[in-house]
């Protein structure tokens, strides 16, 4: 039988689909130190992570029975993939699973922040009852995002699924993506019914200076993609969200502009200091914080598990 560690979790829907096959499926947390002595003692073919466990070159040279690394999402920036495959190991991703949950999770952030909703379920806990009318005066001058401009920076599933709400909410889209020029949205709505919309791909120097709203989907990068020349040529009072990675935005620049009022608010999903984010952030009145929570709803993690199950299944059957 072939034994399947699912390190970081894995949907019902994903096990059953897995048993299905014939797999001997393990959702056991194995701390990453224990990871190299589990995998051989317990003869594990395949392990299946997240983000939370990594995946580097010495434990896959420890580890020589297995066969499969399969990643629950999107970015495979805590697996060395190139070297595993140089291995003849197989490495798999679900990278349209979970497009919509993250672009829902960026609109949460939106609306939380034109509306002042994170700062508002901070302050009406203490002080809703003592001092409702201070409170309705300062979350007073709330700003519609319809007829806004969306700049999108990434355009790729997370980015197009992000662009279709934008577009379902009255917004005008820009986008920019080193590997387009231009590409088609299909909307589908209830009932069957779709419309196509072109989108033009935008110079990146032109998104920033004309967004209202900046959205990040990029993979994980070597350098800033948002750094301090970037905040400057945006429109004072932008709002920037990413949900994307940690480290393609300047923290530290990103606090200046909240400070100075160049950026009015920001929603952050990802951080360059996971699983500690800076407490500057942390504390900061004008950011909207989530813990790396894009995937995760109950609809991606099924598609996900899913997803995983059938590739696994093809691969070694």
């Amino acid at each position: 039988m072939i034994n399947i560690l699912a390190n970081d979790g894995i949907s019902n829907s994903g096990v059953e689909e897995l048993k299905k096959s014939g797999f001997n499926i393990i959702t056991t947390n194995v701390a990453q130190e224990q990871l190299e002595n589990y995998i051989n003692k317990e003869d594990i073919s395949v392990i299946l992570v997240r983000s939370a466990t990594t995946v580097r070159k010495e434990l896959i040279d420890k580890c020589p029975g297995l066969k499969i690394i399969g990643r629950g999402g999107v970015g495979m920036d805590n697996i060395d993939v190139e070297y595993a495959r140089s291995k003849n190991i197989s490495v798999i991703n679900t990278p349209a699973a979970s497009s919509s949950s993250v672009a829902e999770l960026v609109f949460a952030h939106l609306y939380s922040g034109v509306r002042f909703l994170h700062e508002s379920n901070r302050s009406m806990p203490l002080d809703g009852d003592s001092n409702f009318k201070k409170l309705k005066k300062a979350y007073a001058k709330g700003v519609e995002l319809r007829g806004k401009t969306l700049g999108i920076i990434g355009f790729g599933r997370i980015g197009k699924e992000t662009a279709k709400i934008a577009v379902g909410a009255g917004m005008n889209v820009l986008a920019y993506d080193k590997f387009l020029s231009n590409t088609t949205l299909e909307l589908e709505f209830m009932g069957d019914k779709s419309i196509n919309i072109d989108i033009k791909i935008s110079k990146f120097d032109e998104l920033l200076k004309k967004s209202d709203f900046i959205s990040l989907h990029v993979p994980a990068q070597k350098s800033y993609v948002i750094d301090k020349k970037q905040f400057e040529l945006m429109k004072d009072g932008v709002g920037l969200i990413n949900a994307a990675r940690g480290g393609v935005v300047n923290e530290v620049e990103l606090v200046n502009a909240l400070d100075s009022g160049k950026v009015s608010f920001a929603g952050l999903d990802t951080f360059e200091n996971e699983p500690k984010p800076e407490i500057k952030l942390l504390m900061h009145p004008r950011i909207s914080l989530t813990p790396h929570i894009g995937a995760a709803t109950n609809e991606a993690q099924d598609r996900i598990g899913i997803e995983l199950a059938q590739q696994i299944a093809e691969i070694l059957k």
